[in-house]
């Protein structure tokens, strides 16, 4: 059992302890959080003005806000009243039973029970100011206090971890049990302290972990939660199966979803502010044999680089797209699986054209970022607004550049076709492995081959590859027949090193930080034209591309290799579907 603290240092809960009303202690609690360097005074003003509008307390509109951690206002609450600070490692492995208390209280006041000892016991609570709880917990036990600090989601967390040890407020998942009734508990349970905290506190993790998707998913053990880091997934933990719909019930209210409906798909969305930082969720919810599966995928808006020159693109193929971009009519295509960056490759492209003498139209699902000075236009097929019928009349609002988010059907690729045609600059994206099998792709949606030789300007295929942790990666010298296997030997300079992963704390021991991107480009040219006119397939459009001068995805792949910025294994696990590789 870890030390409990001193009883003799600590007053009878009878006396107020701090002796701080909870005003007064809120306006020192957030002066302390500035002096300390946690919270910047403008975001103090600001939760100050939504606590007094909301009615709620500064600490918690400042933990809703995302303006400061858990653990940041738990630390100035302890500095601020004179007690311990206690981290969840610190808690007893048994937690006792605090006579005369109901575990609903505890819960709800965020109190943990440490030690009962003869007439006393230590508690850690969240907030020691709070005098109306301390008494409370004195009259009902009829015993001293020894008061600890911690944080309010690490003792919801202890809380429900001996509830479960114990078996209590087991939560029923169907049976005897009226569908109404049970959409009530599941709405109660989402609206409780402990799970919004949950819920939150999974949330803000992206920030730290840098993830682009968070995974919910439910099992017979629990809810198992994944976060998406680099394009690589990492179990974080498993919450208790008691919580599991609660949790998933209190995402689905964030998202505007039907708690109710729990055997069909849906769609949503959550806007929040995580450590000042503005979130945007693309919250998914899928039924399986457990209860719903929940992906969350992150759009951080302060994060994505919007600007070509920041996107790392090879100084030759950059120049050629921006050629491609500078053209009055045409259209432009990016291809690649899903998550290539397909979608903030076009979103740089359109930030390097000029809004303000041309008249940029967009259609997409859902729009991802909004860019200023472009009218963006969200798709809704429930109501018949499609790719083709938006198409259809932004073509009727004179624009000069148009973006579709995804070539998905034919009737969207022919208007694409008249658009560029009529003098249209279109950019948009299609998944194929690789850059020439986006002509094969078009002809197949219906496009006539000579349209696609009138209309096509160039494809640019891409990938995304794990970037090596710059802390921790280690050089070695390889030997020159391997690089003459791999083809390396084009790239690098007799003797020079590659670099391979180690992992530290900084990249959370994988060896990888961050993700680059890596290109081939298709320039449509004469002799492409006439190849694609004569009715070449994929296979021959590609070696003649190459014979032209085209870098293949690989080939430019392993020249991020020799430049030490990722590995071999990265570049042949992103490119093993390519034609090249």
């Amino acid at each position: 059992m870890s030390p409990m603290p001193d009883s003799t240092a600590r007053p009878p809960a009878s006396e107020p302890f701090t002796g701080i009303p909870a005003a007064s202690a809120d306006t020192a609690l957030g002066d302390a959080l500035v002096a300390a360097g946690k919270l910047a005074p403008r975001d103090l003003e600001r939760a100050q003005a939504a606590s007094a509008e909301l009615g709620n307390r500064l600490p918690d509109v400042l933990v809703q806000l995302g303006l400061v951690s858990e653990g940041d206002l738990a630390q100035a609450r302890a500095q601020l009243h004179g007690v311990p600070l206690l981290r969840a490692d610190e808690f007893p492995s048994s937690l006792p039973e605090l006579p005369g208390v109901q575990p609903g209280f505890l819960a709800l006041h965020h109190v943990l029970p440490l030690a009962v000892d003869e007439g006393s016991a230590s508690v850690a609570v969240a907030d020691p100011g709070d005098a109306f709880v301390l008494k409370a917990l004195r009259l009902a036990s009829g015993l001293r206090l020894n008061i600890s600090v911690a944080a309010a989601a690490d003792i919801d967390k202890a809380l429900a971890e001996r509830a479960d040890a114990s078996g209590e407020d087991a939560a029923a998942e169907g049976g005897d049990v009226d569908t109404g009734e049970f959409v009530e508990h599941l709405r109660d349970l989402a609206s409780e302290a402990p799970v919004i905290r949950m819920v939150n506190t999974l949330i803000g993790r992206v920030i730290e972990l840098r993830a682009s998707d968070i995974h919910l998913e439910p099992f017979e053990d629990g809810l198992h939660l994944r976060y998406r880091v680099d394009g690589a997934l990492d179990t974080a933990e498993v919450i208790a199966p008691r919580l599991g719909a609660a949790v998933a019930s209190r995402i689905k209210l964030l998202a505007h979803l039907d708690i109710a409906e729990r055997r069909l798909p849906q769609d949503g969305r959550i806007r929040t502010r995580v450590k000042g930082r503005e979130l945007d969720l693309r919250v998914s919810t899928v039924p399986s044999v457990h209860g719903e599966s929940v992906v969350m995928r992150v759009l951080d808006r302060t994060a994505v680089r919007l600007s070509l020159q920041d996107m790392g693109i090879p100084a030759d193929t950059l120049a050629l797209f921006a050629d491609m971009l500078a053209r009055p009519h045409g259209i432009l295509l990016v291809t690649g699986p899903t998550g290539a960056g397909k979608t903030t490759t076009l979103y740089a492209g359109l930030s390097a054209l000029d809004a303000g003498t041309q008249k940029i139209v967009t259609v997409e699902d859902p729009v991802e970022y909004q860019l200023p000075g472009i009218v963006q236009i969200q798709v809704h097929a429930q109501i018949g607004l499609t790719f083709a019928s938006a198409l259809r009349s932004i073509l009727r609002q004179d624009p000069d550049v148009v973006m579709i988010g995804e070539m998905r059907d034919g009737e969207t690729a022919q208007i694409a076709v008249q658009a560029a045609l009529t003098g249209h600059l279109v950019l948009s994206t299609l998944h194929t492995n690789d850059a020439a099998s986006a002509v094969i792709r078009l002809v197949d949606m219906g496009v006539e081959r000579f349209l696609i030789t009138s209309t096509v300007n160039g494809v640019v295929a891409q990938r995304l590859v794990r970037t090596l942790c710059s802390q921790c990666k280690t050089a070695e010298v390889p030997d020159p027949a391997w690089l003459q296997r791999t083809g390396l030997h084009r790239h690098l300079a007799p003797g020079a090193p590659i670099y391979q992963p180690r992992g530290c704390a900084a990249c959370r021991g994988t060896g990888y930080r961050g993700r680059l991107g890596i290109y081939e480009l298709l320039v449509i040219d004469d002799a492409l034209r006439r190849a694609i006119g004569e009715g070449a397939d994929a296979g021959a459009l590609q070696a003649l591309a190459l014979q032209r001068g085209m870098r293949p995805l690989h080939d430019d792949g392993l020249r991020r290799v020799a430049a030490g910025l990722t590995t071999l294994e990265e570049v042949l696990r992103a490119t093993q579907d390519a034609g090249d590789a």
